[in-house]
C-alpha cells in the first residue's frame, strides 16, 4: 500500500520506514507503528511515523 496517504497508515500497522539518515542509501526499517507524526493527508515523500522501536522515518511501504 501507498505510504504517502495518511488514511493508509493506522497505529499498530506494519511498516518499512526510510529513516533521515538513511534516505541517500534508501535503506529500509521494519517496523509497528506507535504514533503518526504527520498532520497532513498526505506527503510527497511519506507520511512521517514513529515505530514502537523509537525509530522516526517516512513510511515507503504498508505490509
Amino acid at each position: 500500500m501507498d505510504g504517502t496517504k495518511r488514511v493508509n497508515i493506522q497505529v499498530g500497522a506494519e511498516v518499512k520506514v526510510v529513516q533521515k539518515h538513511h534516505q541517500r542509501s534508501g535503506e529500509l526499517t521494519e517496523g509497528i507503528v506507535k504514533r503518526i507524526l504527520t498532520n497532513s493527508p498526505n506527503h510527497p515523500h511519506g507520511i512521517k511515523v514513529q515505530l514502537t522501536s523509537g525509530i522516526v522515518g517516512r513510511v515507503k511501504a504498508v505490509l
